[in-house]
């Protein structure tokens, strides 16, 4: 059956007109700030303590917008008769924006959690060069870092903390047990002093 002439009209201006009655939600940004979802990428913070400088991010990475450099410094042995170590020493850890794509595998391959997702969208330039962030401006939007979810009650404790109580319950026990040895100690002291005491009365003179 062939179309009824004008029919595309007449559905083109029922959608205008159903739309003309319903009320705006245009969000009146930048006087309102819009509710991001949880885990928006925005823009990527370093934790520089947590970097070893191992390149994995930057090899991973499928843009090569990060810039690493460092040096090796070589440190005395904690014991006499030890191995001098080396560690790497970060001296640059930059991201270039404007050609990361925010796929985020650097933050997923990064096996000691110095980078993370930052909610932050506002850092236009007027400069491109200025899209370049170094270390600096990457701890800073560290600050703006949510803080993570709550884990799920029936989820199985982090490691980090379970290995964290471990040692401390370990240190507790440790520290009841020398007290508990302490004060056996004292016990027997002052058993000994009274059974002296008890024998010097029954003779009449000193122990």
């Amino acid at each position: 059956m062939p179309p009824i002439p004008g029919s595309g009209l007449a559905k083109g201006l029922a959608v205008t007109l159903r739309t003309m009655t319903r009320k705006t939600v245009t969000a009146q940004y930048p006087d309102t700030q819009p509710e991001l979802p949880p885990r928006s990428r925005g823009v990527i913070g370093l934790f520089e303590e947590n970097c070893t400088v191992c390149m994995l991010c930057a090899r991973e990475c499928p843009d090569w917008c990060i810039y690493i450099d460092s040096h090796k410094e070589t440190s005395p042995p904690a014991a006499p008769g030890g191995r001098e170590r080396s560690r790497n020493v970060l001296d640059r850890f930059a991201i270039d924006f404007s050609l990361c794509m925010y796929c985020g595998i650097c933050i997923e391959v990064c096996p000691f959690d110095a980078l993370f997702w930052s909610p932050e969208f506002e850092y236009a330039e007027t400069d491109i060069h200025e899209l370049t962030h170094e270390r600096d401006k990457l701890r800073e939007w560290m600050w703006t870092v949510p803080e993570p979810p709550a884990l799920d009650p029936g989820a199985e404790e982090p490691k980090e903390i379970a290995a964290a109580r471990k040692a401390a319950d370990k240190l507790a026990a440790q520290r009841a047990q020398e007290q508990q040895e302490q004060r056996n100690q004292q016990d027997e002291a002052d058993e000994k002093n009274r059974d002296g005491k008890n024998q010097a009365d029954e003779t009449g003179g000193t122990p």
